[in-house]
């Protein structure tokens, strides 16, 4: 199957080769080709190129793209989309005054969703889940990581994970899976936190990488969470059953996360609200992606990563949603990108970066995505008639996709 897109008004993120990931000055840099054709052959990209050099070429479909853009798909690198119910009631509490902490000290945030969640039958779990993949589907995102952790012991775990499971099989969109057993104490650990880090090392991990359900391990690194040596803990496990870690950190405290993060090789380290001098020495120079949450900033009123202070030190950065039913209850990557560049200060090209190449690279899947590459998977955005790229964070609150690509398909 073949299919040429002609008459782009611009082909944005051309890369001739495979970059890893775009760190400091770099990120500044969007190539792109203005008034280009793109050529889709089964799932890939097999070529592009500027109109006045379009060969003569037999093809399965014509798409006329007079006015529009095509960039690469989002990557959503940190996603909790698994979930049952929501947590309405607690925005309203803190409307009203209650912080996140309140919150989940009187039986709400975390425990309250695994409750939930435990009580939800699988197949429901997973047409809940259904809806909210469509709907991020549709909002340009081509590959998304979700985790596990709002189920909090064994059985709940696997629930989530399988459900994951079946969503990689059913749907064309690259999903990652990550473990996040550390993301809360269950009530009858409440007490004895050891105890439910030996639960997760010695029992949920093995069982988990005995069922090949998980990619990744991660852990949320805070006060009143979980140490920087239950982290540890949880890193080396995952490593040593071959799933590295993505974990929180430094969302509401700088603890030290970030540097055991880096030293235990960590693919990523997420949040990043709170960040410290030594925080950004430690990722100079690492193989760790920096990732920032701007959506949960938005919705707890919370700091937002200082990404123009980690950028102009020469990390890279990467953004993602955090969709969540208590922190970020959207899986909106344009609104990402957007607030990115309105509280953030990131340029638009430096937030498309961040949203398409490093944020493959903090779901490790490089080689496939995150730009418009030769021999890469053919997950794409046709926008709609927009004067620039930069037209897409600055008109946030509008819908400006006509279409979206999964594996060479367009979805309408």
């Amino acid at each position: 199957m073949k299919t040429l897109i002609t008459n782009i008004k611009e082909l944005v993120q051309v890369r001739e080769h495979t970059i890893s990931k775009l760190q400091g000055i770099e990120m500044k840099e969007l190539p792109s080709i203005k008034n280009a054709w793109l050529l889709i052959e089964n799932e890939c990209i097999a070529d592009f190129g500027s109109m006045d050099s379009l060969p003569t070429l037999e093809v399965d479909s014509k798409i006329d793209a007079t006015g529009k853009m095509i960039l690469p798909s989002w990557v959503d690198s940190h996603t909790h989309l698994v979930y049952a119910g929501n947590r309405e009631q607690e925005f309203v509490d803190r409307i009203n005054g209650l912080t996140y902490e309140e919150i989940a000290n009187k039986g709400g945030g975390i425990v309250n969703s695994a409750q939930k969640l435990q009580q939800t039958e699988e197949d429901s779990l997973y047409e809940q889940t259904v809806k909210r993949l469509k709907e991020v589907i549709q909002l340009g995102t081509g590959a998304i990581e979700i985790k596990s952790g709002y189920g909090l012991t064994l059985e709940a775990e696997l629930k989530m994970l399988r459900v994951i499971k079946r969503l990689k099989e059913e749907f064309p969109i690259t999903i990652k899976a990550t473990f996040l057993g550390a993301h809360a104490l269950p009530k009858e650990y409440k007490d004895n936190r050891e105890a439910y880090i030996d639960e997760i090392v010695n029992v949920m991990i093995p069982k988990i990488a005995e069922e090949q359900l998980a990619d990744y391990v991660d852990a949320f690194c805070e006060k009143g969470y979980f140490t920087v040596e239950d982290t540890i803990r949880v890193m080396e496990a995952g490593k040593k059953y071959g799933m590295p870690a993505k974990i929180h950190v430094n969302q509401f405290n700088a603890i030290g996360g970030i540097k055991a993060g880096v030293e235990n090789s960590a693919l990523s380290v997420d949040h990043l609200e709170v960040m410290n001098t030594e925080d950004i020495e430690a990722l100079k120079g690492s193989e760790t992606m920096p990732v920032a949450l701007p959506s949960c900033s938005l919705f707890l009123s919370i700091p937002y990563t200082p990404a123009r202070e980690m950028i102009d030190a020469g990390l890279p950065l990467a953004l993602a949603t955090d969709y969540n039913p208590g922190s970020t209850p959207s899986g909106n990557m344009n609104l990402v990108v957007s607030l990115a560049c309105i509280k953030m200060r990131m340029t638009p090209e430096e937030a498309i970066n961040a949203a398409t190449v490093n944020a493959a690279y903090a779901m490790g899947i490089s080689e496939t995505h995150g730009s418009i590459t030769k021999g890469k998977k053919a997950n794409l955005i046709l926008t709609k008639e927009i004067p620039s790229y930069g037209f897409l964070p600055y008109s946030f609150g509008s819908n400006h996709i006509e279409n979206v690509f999964l594996e060479g398909q367009p979805l309408n």
